[in-house]
């Protein structure tokens, strides 16, 4: 059965990449030029409104979703973000987000409320203002008729990037038995936000969202030097190196004995933070490394937003240079098939900024369909009993 969904925020396409081909796209809203123009040379522009989501109204939605999944913006909530918040009126970028649910209210009078609601921000979005973010979503949802539930799920499970995001699901009606969960393991602070909701807490449902199946991809299998920045000069290479800690220098020297010893690649990631000086003058620039994962993936706002690759080479070289905008993609779970912007901060920015695509196949696989399933099943069967003939007291039914 082919399932009808809302994008807002649709950036390139992303979650609409990760839900598949058994759902069908009904209508798909951003205001950024770059990202309107890779999702219409991926998706087509039938379904697509490139407009301020505030400018939106439900009269230019059409039909009635199963789906509405919204990715608004994070830079008022996120660690790296100014955590300002989701104000009202406009005060914040993240304050679209209430542009977005008075158009689900507007589609609610209408009778055209999505049965399912996706809602995916920063982990940041739990804990924002004393979680008091959260609790004004979560109330919202309530309000509106919805149960709602809350996960955090790492892209990690599924390619070589540290992306935790939060997830939040809404519905309708009860969820089906084998979807209801007592109380499983939660991060602290969503654990926390969770415990402290008030109005919204009788509208929670705890759904039972298994961990990630795992995965054998590693960074090095995602890279190509084709169409790739170029490699680090050694001057350049060696100021990097010069930012680092000995802890750090320490993680460069095991990658390049771990190659040397296996005649591979390992390959990483670095971000340049501002970090406390130990001599108590302010703050120091730091490059910081990691061999397990990539960092996850940021807007290139700024050089330091900017993610470093580093190589060690089995015959003993250290490379450094950009990661390329396709292996961004890549990291997002993009096929190669996927058309980025030509330009490389466009490509870059619209990989940063979406969702992944194999977290919203998971989630769809794991409880959004299971969910929308369960719904039919009930209005199926409340169907038939409308249309089942009324049968006197002591009768025999016909």
């Amino acid at each position: 059965m082919s399932r009808g969904f809302y994008e807002f925020f649709a950036g390139g396409g992303m979650a609409r990449a990760g839900l598949g081909p058994g759902w069908r796209c009904l209508w798909a809203n951003d205001n950024d030029r770059a990202k309107c123009a890779a999702y219409r040379a991926n998706w087509g522009g039938e379904h697509l409104l490139e407009r301020d989501v505030a400018e939106v109204a439900a009269a230019d939605i059409p039909g009635r979703a199963d789906l509405a999944w919204a990715s608004f913006p994070c830079q008022d909530l996120s660690l790296a973000g100014t955590r300002r918040g989701m104000g009202v009126g406009g005060r914040t970028r993240s304050s679209v987000f209430w542009a977005f649910w008075f158009l689900i209210e507007r589609l609610a009078a209408e009778g055209r409320a999505p049965r399912v609601i996706v809602i995916e921000n920063v982990v940041g979005l739990a804990s924002a203002r004393g979680s008091e973010d959260f609790a004004a979503l979560c109330n919202a949802l309530a309000g509106a008729g919805y149960r709602f539930d809350a996960h955090v799920v790492d892209a990690a499970g599924f390619v070589p990037q540290s992306r935790p995001r939060l997830f939040v699901t809404a519905f309708r009606g009860e969820p089906p038995a084998h979807l209801r969960d007592a109380e499983d393991a939660r991060p602290p602070a969503l654990a926390r936000a969770l415990a402290r909701l008030e109005e919204a807490a009788p509208a929670r449902r705890a759904l039972a969202l298994p961990p990630p199946p795992g995965r054998n991809l590693q960074l090095a299998d995602l890279l190509s030097d084709a169409g790739a920045p170029p490699w680090r000069g050694a001057a350049a290479q060696g100021a990097i190196l010069a930012l680092m800690t000995p802890r750090h220098r320490a993680r460069i020297e095991a990658a390049r004995a771990e190659a040397k010893a296996t005649g591979r690649r390992v390959a990483g990631t670095l971000y340049r933070r501002m970090r406390p000086d130990p001599a108590g003058a302010g703050t120091v620039q730091r490059a910081e490394v990691r061999f397990d994962l990539a960092g996850c993936l940021r807007t290139p706002a700024g050089g330091s937003s900017r993610q470093t690759l580093v190589c060690a080479e089995p015959d003993g070289r250290l490379r450094m240079r950009l990661l390329s905008a396709r292996e961004a993609a890549r990291l997002m779970g993009l096929p190669d098939a996927y058309r980025l912007p030509d330009r490389y901060t466009e490509a870059y920015r619209l990989a940063g900024d979406g969702v992944a695509a194999p977290v919203a196949r998971w989630l769809a696989a794991r409880l959004l369909e299971p969910l929308l399933d369960h719904m039919d099943a009930g209005e199926g069967a409340a169907d038939v009993s409308r249309r089942a003939p009324a049968v006197a007291p002591g009768a025999a039914p016909a």
